[in-house]
């Protein structure tokens, strides 16, 4: 017998949701917090992070507020050595799902932008993968990696061709991952989301916003929210035998 509740259940499992101060990153996070989980979130923006950790806190979940910047290979170790001991040691879901945009024309592009965006999109993820399988490979449960790809996975974006460099890689790293530990009980699999109303959209011309809505066959962009059920999929057993999988989140997006 198939018992759902136990099969899409996270309660009890120690997660690390990185971003997690805002946008699809405090919607995955706050996912797992309200039914159960331990989340250590980490973000650059000390004030709003700890700001949210307090209010999850306050109403009885197990949140926990790491500060620091990902970009900086030291200062990520330090913030995962960090997440590690307020966990106990244990790590059940990662979730390195911070991101930044910038947008200029390919002729125009600075290069310091390039780096910071390759630092954020990519390395990052990367970095916090290696020291989660250091952890996880260890432990008789595995674990779970949800990365977070995006539309620009299939194909290009306007004005943005360091975040399409960078997310197309992010779904090729999921991949190959997958293929290197799926049989030594790891579980990476990557959401895709669509175009979705949070910060990272805002500075859209209207124009294209338009355009966008256009194409979208559930007529809305996304929210947050709509990454809950995804992620907690993912996060659980009852995504066991899926490894490798790119899926978007988009609103039937892809399809049109």
């Amino acid at each position: 017998m198939f018992d759902y509740k136990e099969k899409f259940s996270v309660a009890g499992k120690c997660c690390i949701v990185t971003g997690g101060a805002q946008g699809l990153s405090r919607g995955m996070a706050e996912a797992l917090l309200e039914n159960g989980a331990g989340v250590v979130l980490m973000d650059v923006q000390k004030e709003k992070l700890e700001k949210v950790a307090a209010e999850y806190t306050e109403m009885g979940y197990k949140a926990y507020a790491v500060t620091g910047n990902l970009a900086d290979r030291d200062d990520l170790n330090r913030m995962f050595d960090e997440a590690m001991e307020i966990l106990g040691g244990r790590l059940d879901v990662l979730i390195p799902a911070a991101g930044i945009q910038r947008r200029h024309l390919p002729e125009e592009f600075p290069m310091e932008e390039w780096d910071l965006v390759r630092k954020i999109n990519l390395d990052h993820v990367f970095l916090m993968i290696q020291r989660a399988l250091q952890v996880m490979l260890k432990q008789e449960t595995g674990g779970k990696i949800i990365t977070i790809g995006s539309m620009v996975t299939w194909f290009g974006g306007t004005t943005v061709p360091a975040y399409t460099a960078s997310k197309g890689a992010v779904s090729q790293l999921t991949k190959s991952i997958a293929v290197d530990c799926a049989g030594r009980g790891i579980h990476i699999n990557a959401l895709a989301p669509g175009y979705m109303d949070t910060e990272m959209c805002a500075n859209m011309t209207q124009d294209r916003k338009d355009e966008t809505s256009k194409r979208i066959p559930q007529v809305r962009w996304g929210l947050p929210e709509d990454m809950k059920g995804p992620v907690l999929f993912l996060a659980s057993a009852a995504s066991d035998y899926l490894n490798g999988a790119i899926i978007p989140v988009d609103g039937g997006y892809l399809c049109k």
